[in-house]
């Protein structure tokens, strides 16, 4: 079943202060090595720490609020709904860079990078 792409929420203090227009959500997990002398010719490798993080561009909903998320380095809550299936991702994550665009006529709207801070679930 699909997930409908206007469905993550930036959460301040229990409060939802930007709705997403479009996101991207990237998880990765480093490899590590397996070193044995008794190897030969190729290489073998086990799952190390894995790390999350989030792009959105989103169109403020709360004004007053925004304010908290866009210095870097602020922690947030990041909610991923499918509200279709009745379930959630929730994580924590800090602010890497933000942007707002500002267009007489226009919502206020801009991006957000997210990195993870534990995991995501």
């Amino acid at each position: 079943m699909a997930i409908n792409g206007n469905n993550i929420l930036i959460l301040v203090d229990g409060t939802a202060v930007a709705g997403t227009k479009t996101h991207k959500v990237q998880t990765k997990t480093a490899v590590v090595e397996k070193a044995s002398a008794t190897q030969q010719q190729w290489r073998e490798f086990i799952p190390g720490r894995s790390e999350w993080g989030i792009d959105v561009n989103y169109l403020v909903t709360m004004v007053a609020d925004i304010r908290k998320v866009l210095w870097n380095g602020r922690q947030v809550t990041i909610v991923v709904r499918d509200r279709a299936a009745g379930t959630s991702l929730t994580g924590s994550a800090i602010c890497t860079q933000c942007e707002q665009n500002y267009a007489r006529g226009a919502l206020v709207n801009g991006s957000f990078s997210f990195k993870g801070s534990g995991p995501l679930t």
